[in-house]
C-alpha cells in the first residue's frame, strides 16, 4: 500500500511514465525555486524527450554548465547549451557568455562553440581553450571565420598536423598556403638539424680514428682544427655524443703530451750530451795541461810521472763512462787521440828511462863516459821532454867543462829559488808538495858541484828539518786514523752478512783511504794486519769477481755483437733509409750498449772507441738522411707558397695542400733544429691556402642564401599578383627570366618545395593568361554581332529565293585579317550556295569544336565528329602548337565564314553556342 501511495501522491513529473514526466516538465515554471529544482533533476532524465522539455524550460547557462561538468552531458544538454552559449537562444550578454566558455574544459563543447558563436571574440575565446591539434585542424579548415581559422592554423606545430592542413584547408588559400610554408620551413629546418648531426657524427669518427692514430708532425694541428670544427657546430650534441668528444680529445691530448714528454726526454738527454761534451773537454784539457806543465818543468821526476798517470786513468775511465752514454764530438775525439799518444810517448820514455836507470848511476858514479853516451843515446829521451835528475846529470858530465861550469851555476841560482819555495810550501803546511821539491832538491844537490852545493847545504838540512818535524805531526794526526781504518776492515772481513757488491765498495773505499795517509804514522805490524784483512775479504770476493769477469765478458760479447751487426748497417745503409727508424735503431743499440756493462777494464776502451766511431758513422748517416728530409720539406714549403699565390678554385688548391700534407707526413722528420721551424712554415702557408677555402664557401653559402631569400621573395611577389589581360604576359616572363637568373638554387627541401610552390604558380598564372585571351577573343567576337545578324538576314532572304546580297562592313567594326576573310567567303557563299546538309555539318563541326574547347568532352552522338576534329588539330599541330585564344579565333573565324544557314538551322544551334561561349568566358579561381 505505501508504493500506491506514494505513486498516487508523488509529483507528477516523478511519474514512471516519460510522457506523463514530459507534459510535467512542460507545465514547470523556472521561476520558482521548487519547479527550477525539479527542472534540473530532469536534466538527467534518462528520457531524452523529457531531458529535452526540461532544458527548453532552462535559460542560465551558468546552471547549464554546472550541470555538464557534474557529469551530466548528455547530448541534449550538449545542444542547449552551446545555443545558449553561441547567442542563438537566450538573451546572456556577450562578455558573460566569454567569461563562461572560459571555465569550460571540455574539448567538444569547446570545439561546438568555436564552430557555431555568434561572435568572433567568442569563437576565439574558445579557440583559446582548445588544446587538441586535431580539434585545432579542423578549425582552421571548416570555420566560418578567416580570423578564427588563421588563428587555429598558427597553433598547429607538428608536420603531421601541418600536411594535413595543407591538403585539408580548401576553403582558406591563405591558411593552406601558411601551413605548406611551415610545413616547408619545419622539413627544412628537420633536414639541417638531421644533416648537421651527421656532420657533428662524421666529425666526431674523425676526431676517435684521430685519437687511434700515431703522432705525426700534423697530429696536433689537425687536433686543434677538429676542436675548432665541433666548436663551431650550431646544434648541441646529446649525452653520448659529448661523452664520446671527451673520451677522444682525452686520448688526443695523451698523445700529444706522450710526444711533448718524450721531445722533453729528447731534450733533457741532450742537455745530459753537452753537459757530458763540457765534462769530457774539461777532462782532456786538463790531461793537456798536465803535459803541457810537464814540459814546461824543468826536470821529471818518478812523481810527476805517477800523478799524470792517475789523471790519466781517470780520464779514460770517465771517458768511457760518458762514451756508454753519449757520443763524443769528432773533434773532441782527435784532442782525446792526441792527448793520449802524447801520454804515451811520456810513459814509454819513462818506461825506457827506468829500466836503464841503475846502469846510467853506475856509469855515473865510475865516470865511464863511453858506457854513460851509450846508454843515453839507447834512451831515444824527446827532445821536448824535460830530463830527469839523473839524465840531467848525465848530459852534464857529458858535456864539456867551462858548460858544465855555466849549467851548474845557473842550477845554483835555481836551487836557491826552489828552496824559497820550500820554505813557502812548509809554512803553509803543504806537507805532500813540500816532501815531493824536498826529495827533487836533495837530488839536485846532489848533482852539484861541492863549491856550488856548499852555500846551500845549510839551509837544505834546515828545512829538512822543519819536513821531519811536519811528517812527525802528520804521524800523530795519522794514527788514530790508521787504527780506524784498521778496525773498520777486519770488522769488515768478519761480517759475513754484507752483499759482495757493496762489500766490495766498502773494500776498496778503505783502501785507498789508507793509501792516502802514505807513510804517515805507517808500521810493518799495522800494514801486516790491514793486508791480512783485505786479503781474507779478496778470498771471500773471489767468487763473485769471477762471475763478474764472466758477466763482463758475455757483456763484452754482447758488445761485440752490437758493433757488428751496427757495422753491416752501415756498410750497406738502403738509399730510402727513414731517418726515424735508424734514430730508433741508435737508441736501441744506445739501451742495449748500456745494458751490457761492465766489461772487461782491459778492453773497455778499445770496444768503447769502437762504438763511438760507429755511433758517429750512423749520427751522420741519420743527420744526412735528415738534412735530404729538410731540403724535400723545403720543396713541398715552397709548393705550398706556390699554391698561394696561384689564382684558381679554392677547393681544388686546398686538395692539392692535402696531398703536400700527405707526403709531408711520409717523409719523415728533418733534423731537431729544423724540423719546428720548417713545419711552422709549412702549416702556416696551408692554414692560408684553407682559410680562403673556408671563405670561399662562406661566401658561396651567403650568396646561395641570398638567392634563395630573392627566389622567395619572387615568388611571394608572383603569388600576390593576377594578371588582368592578355597583355600581362610580358610580367610573367619578366618573373619568369629573373628565376632564371638567381639558378642554380642550392640543395635541399627548402629548395624542393620553393620549387614546386613555383611551378604551380607559374602553371596558374599561365592559365589565366590564356583564359583571359579566351575571353578577350569571345568579347571581340560579340563586337561582330551586328555583322553576322546582317549575314543570317541576308542567308534567310537567299534561301527564300531572292537575290545573293552582298552584306557590307558596319561602319565602326574593326576586324582582322582573318574575319574579314571569313566575311567575304561569308558573301560568295551566297552566290553559289551549299548544300543544307553541308552547311548542317560544319556547324557541328563548330558546335563540338567549342564543346571540346570549353567543356573537354561531347555528347556520344558527335563522337565521330570529336575524333575526326582531334585528328585534324594533331595534323595542323605538327609544326607549332596553337594555344586555347588561336583556336578559339578559329572556330569563330569558320562560323562567321559558314552560310548560308536556314534560320530554323540557325535556331536549333544557336543556344548551344552560346553556352559554349559563356563557360569560356569563366575565371579560374585566384
Amino acid at each position: 500500500m505505501s508504493g500506491l501511495f506514494r505513486r498516487l501522491f508523488a509529483p507528477r513529473w516523478q511519474h514512471p511514465n516519460p510522457r506523463v514526466r514530459c507534459q510535467a516538465a512542460a507545465r514547470l515554471d523556472a521561476s520558482r525555486d521548487d519547479h527550477r529544482q525539479a527542472l534540473e533533476r530532469l536534466v538527467h532524465d534518462e528520457a531524452p524527450e523529457v531531458r529535452a522539455a526540461a532544458l527548453s524550460h532552462l535559460d542560465s547557462p551558468e546552471t547549464l554548465l554546472g550541470l555538464y561538468q557534474d557529469g551530466g552531458a548528455s547530448r541534449e544538454l550538449t545542444q542547449r547549451l552551446v545555443a545558449l552559449l553561441a547567442g542563438r537562444e537566450g538573451s546572456t550578454e556577450l562578455d558573460q557568455r566569454i567569461a563562461l566558455v572560459e571555465r569550460i574544459e571540455a574539448p567538444a563543447l569547446l570545439a561546438e562553440l568555436c564552430l557555431n558563436g555568434d561572435n568572433q571574440q567568442l569563437r576565439l575565446a574558445a579557440l583559446a581553450r582548445l588544446q587538441d591539434e586535431q580539434a585545432l585542424i579542423r578549425q582552421a579548415c571548416d570555420n566560418g571565420i578567416a580570423a578564427v581559422r588563421h588563428a587555429a592554423a598558427a597553433r598547429v606545430e607538428s608536420e603531421e598536423g601541418l600536411a594535413r592542413l595543407a591538403q585539408e584547408a580548401r576553403r582558406d588559400r591563405q591558411v593552406m598556403r601558411q601551413a605548406r610554408e611551415r610545413l616547408n620551413r619545419l622539413r627544412a629546418d628537420a633536414a639541417e638539424l638531421a644533416a648537421a648531426r651527421e656532420q657533428r657524427e662524421a666529425l666526431l669518427s674523425d676526431l676517435e680514428r684521430h685519437a687511434a692514430a700515431p703522432w705525426e708532425p700534423l697530429y696536433a694541428g689537425r687536433f686543434r682544427h677538429l676542436m675548432r670544427e665541433w666548436a663551431s657546430l650550431k646544434d648541441q650534441p646529446d649525452a653520448t655524443q659529448e661523452r664520446r668528444y671527451q673520451d677522444a680529445c682525452l686520448r688526443c691530448r695523451k698523445v700529444v703530451g706522450d710526444h711533448e714528454a718524450q721531445q722533453r726526454a729528447s731534450e733533457a738527454a741532450e742537455a745530459r750530451r753537452e753537459s757530458a761534451d763540457q765534462a769530457r773537454e774539461a777532462l782532456v784539457e786538463a790531461l793537456e795541461e798536465g803535459l803541457d806543465a810537464l814540459a814546461r818543468s824543468d826536470v821529471v821526476t818518478a812523481q810527476d810521472i805517477a800523478s799524470l798517470r792517475a789523471q790519466k786513468q781517470l780520464l779514460a775511465h770517465r771517458w768511457q763512462a760518458f762514451s756508454d752514454h753519449h757520443l763524443a764530438d769528432e773533434q773532441l775525439r782527435h784532442r782525446y787521440d792526441a792527448a793520449r799518444q802524447r801520454f804515451d810517448r811520456v810513459s814509454q820514455s819513462w818506461v825506457r828511462f827506468d829500466e836503464r836507470s841503475t846502469e846510467l848511476q853506475r856509469a855515473l858514479t865510475d865516470g865511464d863516459d863511453e858506457r854513460l853516451t851509450a846508454l843515453v843515446e839507447a834512451l831515444e829521451w824527446p827532445e821536448d821532454l824535460p830530463p830527469t835528475p839523473l839524465l840531467q846529470r848525465a848530459r852534464r858530465q857529458l858535456a864539456r867543462p867551462e858548460t858544465r861550469h855555466e849549467d851548474e851555476g845557473e842550477q845554483a841560482a835555481r836551487l836557491g829559488k826552489e828552496l824559497d819555495e820550500l820554505e813557502q810550501l812548509l809554512e803553509r803546511g803543504a806537507f805532500k808538495g813540500a816532501s815531493r821539491l824536498h826529495q827533487r832538491l836533495r837530488q839536485a844537490a846532489e848533482s852539484l858541484a861541492p863549491a856550488s852545493r856548499r852555500p846551500h847545504e845549510a839551509r837544505l838540512r834546515q828545512l829538512g828539518a822543519r819536513l821531519a818535524e811536519l811528517r812527525d805531526w802528520r804521524s800523530f794526526v795519522a794514527g788514530p786514523k790508521r787504527d780506524q781504518l784498521l778496525q773498520a776492515i777486519e770488522a769488515l772481513a768478519d761480517d759475513q752478512s754484507v752483499a759482495d757488491a757493496p762489500l766490495d765498495r766498502r773494500h776498496r773505499q778503505l783502501i785507498k783511504e789508507w793509501k792516502a795517509l802514505g807513510d804517515a804514522a805507517a808500521n810493518r805490524e799495522l800494514a801486516t794486519r790491514f793486508r791480512a784483512a783485505s786479503d781474507r775479504i779478496h778470498e771471500r770476493l773471489t767468487p763473485w769477481r769471477t762471475r763478474l769477469d764472466e758477466e763482463r765478458q758475455a757483456n763484452l760479447a754482447t758488445r761485440e755483437a752490437l758493433c757488428e751487426q751496427l757495422e753491416t748497417l752501415l756498410a750497406q745503409p738502403a738509399e730510402s733509409a727513414d731517418p726515424d727508424a735508424l734514430r730508433e735503431i741508435r737508441d736501441r743499440a744506445r739501451d742495449q750498449w748500456r745494458r751490457a756493462s761492465p766489461v772487461p777494464r782491459d778492453r773497455a776502451e778499445a770496444i768503447g772507441r769502437r762504438f763511438g766511431r760507429i755511433r758517429h758513422a750512423l749520427q751522420a748517416l741519420i743527420d744526412g738522411r735528415a738534412r735530404e728530409i729538410a731540403e724535400a720539406k723545403r720543396e713541398l714549403i715552397e709548393q705550398a707558397r706556390g699554391l698561394l699565390a696561384r689564382e684558381g678554385p679554392p677547393a681544388r688548391r686546398a686538395e692539392q695542400v692535402k696531398a703536400l700534407q700527405r707526403q709531408w707526413r711520409e717523409l719523415g722528420r728533418a733534423p731537431r733544429g729544423e724540423e719546428q721551424a720548417l713545419w711552422r712554415e709549412f702549416r702556416h702557408l696551408c692554414d692560408q691556402v684553407f682559410a680562403s677555402r673556408e671563405a670561399e664557401r662562406d661566401s658561396r653559402a651567403r650568396q646561395a642564401r641570398e638567392r634563395l631569400d630573392a627566389m622567395q621573395a619572387l615568388i611571394d611577389r608572383l603569388d600576390a599578383w593576377q594578371p588582368a589581360g592578355s597583355g600581362d604576359e610580358a610580367t610573367l616572363g619578366a618573373a619568369i627570366a629573373e628565376a632564371a637568373s638567381l639558378e642554380p638554387l642550392p640543395g635541399g627541401r627548402r629548395t624542393e618545395g620553393m620549387r614546386r610552390r613555383w611551378s604551380g604558380i607559374i602553371r596558374a598564372r599561365r592559365e589565366r593568361l590564356e583564359r583571359l585571351a579566351v575571353i578577350e577573343e569571345v568579347r571581340a567576337w560579340r563586337d561582330t554581332q551586328p555583322l553576322l545578324l546582317a549575314h543570317l538576314k541576308a542567308d534567310a532572304e537567299r534561301l527564300g529565293g531572292g537575290p545573293p546580297g552582298e552584306v557590307p562592313l558596319p561602319e565602326g567594326l574593326t576586324l582582322d585579317d582573318d574575319m574579314r576573310s571569313a566575311h567575304r567567303r561569308r558573301n560568295a557563299a551566297r552566290q553559289d550556295p551549299p548544300g543544307v546538309e553541308e552547311v548542317e555539318e560544319r556547324l557541328a563541326r563548330v558546335r563540338v569544336h567549342l564543346s571540346l574547347l570549353a567543356v573537354g568532352s561531347v555528347s556520344h552522338r558527335d563522337e565521330p565528329l570529336r575524333l575526326a576534329i582531334q585528328v585534324e588539330r594533331l595534323n595542323e599541330n605538327l609544326g607549332r602548337e596553337l594555344s586555347r585564344a588561336e583556336e578559339v579565333h578559329g572556330v569563330l573565324r569558320d562560323l562567321l565564314a559558314t552560310g548560308p544557314v536556314p534560320p530554323e538551322l540557325w535556331s536549333r544551334e544557336v543556344g548551344e553556342l552560346d553556352r559554349m561561349l559563356e563557360r569560356l568566358t569563366r575565371l579560374p579561381p585566384p
